[in-house]
């Protein structure tokens, strides 16, 4: 598996965009779609991946979204203009 096509940080909150392909009446698609996670170190110092957030953890989470929102947009007015394809 490839890693995503962008990324985007705050904190320790970050938003990936992945590249996914769908079938759609009959024509592959790539569309983009999101996930957030929430990294710390834990008390052994070991770094883990989370996907729950503080309420200061949250307002990461949505600038992030925020962002990865608008590359998604940025992306889709370049492409052929289906809902979130590439």
């Amino acid at each position: 598996m490839s890693g995503p096509v962008k990324k985007f940080r705050a904190g320790a909150v970050s938003v990936a965009l992945w590249e996914n392909e769908v079938t759609i009446n009959g024509q592959k698609k790539a569309i983009l779609k999101a996930s957030v996670e929430r990294r710390y170190r834990d008390s052994d110092g070991n770094w883990k991946s989370s996907n729950s957030f503080s309420r200061n953890e949250i307002p990461l989470a949505i600038y992030g979204l925020r962002k990865a929102f608008e590359y998604m947009i940025e992306e889709r007015s370049l492409g052929d203009g289906d809902d979130g394809a590439r």
